[in-house]
């Protein structure tokens, strides 16, 4: 596989103006108001921390909500566009690396949202991300993360590539690398009669791994969800919402 895919930096200007318009699926309030209600309990009446913040899809509705949120973001353009939103300014985003910078305070939640921690190419900068998560944390405090599941059980042997989505202006599909433990997002757009592309490289994860990760950065499993809406997590689950807590002190 081209290994500039892998290097390539697509958090950019062109790729922040268009993020909310191409992730509207996100923002509807049945998939965006049960994340919410869900962080908003697990943050109780403490701060909570977004790694991978973006434009602040989540992290502006649980504000607004009476939650301190803060935010770390790589992408200063993605941080710029939150920026520039109604409430906005109450969103304190620290521009970094999630594997390392740190946002000022101490937090009841650290949290990433929409398969963030496969932005991480590497087991040991989602391991880093983890214990990085863990510095962050107050005693008592919880680590959530929403994943999909390697969708690996629906690849015919031989075959390294599924479409996860057909429409009339979109059309997306998953390349994978089953020796890295990799794939690229492949999206073609039509959009007021022009086509356009983007891509992004991304590591899948099992939950066992992440659990793995967690107990390195001395986490411990305290929940496990299909989705938001607090569904039982099975074999057939495509996606999960997990929690590990910090041991109080």
């Amino acid at each position: 596989m081209d290994t500039d895919v892998w290097n390539e930096d697509v958090w950019n200007e062109q790729v922040a103006r268009s993020y909310d318009a191409s992730s509207a699926h996100m923002y509807v309030p049945e998939v965006l108001d049960p994340a919410v209600d869900f962080l908003a309990r697990r943050a109780g009446s403490g701060a909570a921390v977004e790694f991978a913040v973006g434009t602040g899809r989540v992290a502006l509705p649980l504000s607004a909500r009476g939650v301190r949120v803060a935010g770390i973001e790589k992408s200063e353009p993605m941080a710029r566009e939150l920026g520039g939103k109604p409430g906005g300014d109450a969103v304190d985003v620290t521009l970094g690396d999630m594997t390392t910078a740190r946002a000022p305070g101490s937090f009841r939640l650290v949290y990433l949202v929409y398969n963030a921690i496969t932005c991480l190419l590497s087991q040991d900068e989602q391991v880093a991300c983890f214990r990085n998560a863990a510095r962050h944390l107050e005693p008592g405090g919880r680590l959530v993360i929403e994943v999909f599941v390697p969708d690996l059980q629906r690849l015919p042997p031989g075959e390294t590539a599924r479409p996860f989505h057909i429409g009339e202006r979109h059309v997306g599909f998953d390349t994978y690398d089953l020796v890295d433990q990799r794939l690229v997002s492949h999206h073609y757009t039509i959009e007021d009669g022009r086509g356009s592309t983007f891509r992004s490289s991304h590591r899948y994860v099992w939950p066992s791994e992440l659990d793995l990760m967690a107990r390195l950065a001395g986490l411990e499993l305290s929940e496990r969800w299909a989705d938001w809406t607090e569904e039982p997590f099975t074999a057939s689950s495509r996606s999960h919402v997990s929690a590990w807590r910090k041991p109080p002190a």
